[in-house]
């Protein structure tokens, strides 16, 4: 149990798709919208934890069809993210404009929600991480669930004290040139992230 809270410590807190998400939407549109990304990506995350625990994800993975089909689906969307970022024009008149134009894409629940769900690396990850862990094969099916609910309250935990530290800095961050080159980069990973995930190979 303590190696397996110790993993999943430093994946969740590891930078990746998720982090960038919650960053970009944290500085624009403030602590409420961070928090409300970092509880979607967490329930999509728990989305991936009851899929593993009823054996879907496994089905899915060996389905060539399928776990293209949800590839190309996530990629894209993560891509989508990405561009939004950088076509994104800012200006020192409307850096105060910012919060408005930033609610007006959509609901960062949603957005966080679909993009951790649409994602087959994260299916990956739960049936190739989480089944190291168990210990007894008749609850199986209990301890995937319990350690899946474990990594989604591990994940809150650590996104909402990421939200309040970004919120700290946030007046500094919200600066023109600051949040110009913060929307580029993080548009540059979340296209990379898309990218990588269109590469990523059904190995079942």
């Amino acid at each position: 149990m303590i190696s397996f809270i110790l993993m999943t410590l430093f994946v969740v807190m590891s930078p990746g798709v998720d982090t960038a998400l919650i960053t970009k939407r944290t500085i624009a549109g403030g602590k409420k919208d961070g928090l409300m990304m970092a509880f979607g990506i967490t329930t999509g995350s728990l989305g991936h934890t009851l899929a593993a625990t009823l054996g879907l994800s496994a089905l899915v993975l060996q389905s060539a069809v399928a776990f293209s089909i949800l590839k190309w689906v996530g990629a894209i969307y993560l891509i989508y993210l990405g561009v939004q970022s950088l076509i994104t024009r800012k200006s020192t008149d409307a850096v105060a404009e910012t919060e408005t134009h930033r609610h007006s894409k959509g609901s960062p629940f949603k957005e966080g929600f679909l993009s951790n769900l649409l994602n087959p690396k994260v299916a990956v990850f739960f049936i190739t991480f989480l089944p190291q862990f168990v210990s007894s094969q008749e609850n199986a099916m209990v301890e995937l669930f319990v350690m899946g609910s474990f990594y989604a309250v591990l994940s809150i935990l650590w996104f909402v004290f990421y939200v309040f530290c970004l919120t700290y800095i946030r007046e500094w961050l919200m600066s023109a040139t600051v949040q110009n080159y913060m929307e580029k980069l993080t548009g540059i990973v979340l296209i990379g992230f898309g990218i990588k995930l269109l590469f990523t190979q059904n190995e079942s």
